[in-house]
């Protein structure tokens, strides 16, 4: 295993990895809507923290060789499965057909007061 930290998106000092490489596979945790190098959230509620959290995977691939086309799975926690379809509209401006595989699920409060969080998984040579 590697863990790696890009140092692009996640402040210093939380008690995780921005992701960790197992072979071919990228596990990313799981990204808000957060202000890269802060734990605040961008304003504008769902959408705008959706457009954020999947800018900051797309930076976070990025950095280490990857890009959204990469990514097999997502799972999508949101804190009103009420808002699921605002986040599928976001969603598609980022992946195209054919889409990786993915769930969703209502969450009973994210961490930061957070609308949605998203975690993916990548596999390099994809």
């Amino acid at each position: 295993m590697e863990f790696l930290n890009s140092g692009k998106i996640l402040p210093a000092g939380l008690p995780f990895s921005e992701c960790v490489r197992v072979g071919e596979l990228l596990y990313l945790s799981g990204q808000m809507g957060i202000v890269p190098g802060t734990t605040r959230l961008v304003p504008g509620g769902i959408r705008e923290e959706a457009r954020r959290a999947l800018m900051n995977i797309r930076i976070t691939l990025e950095a280490h060789g990857l890009s959204l086309k990469h990514v097999a799975k997502c799972t999508i926690m949101l804190a009103d499965i009420g808002e699921w379809q605002v986040f599928n509209e976001v969603y598609k401006e980022f992946f195209e057909e054919p889409y990786p595989a993915r769930s969703a699920l209502g969450a009973n409060g994210l961490a930061l007061g957070a609308r949605v969080e998203v975690e993916c998984i990548a596999v390099f040579g994809g």
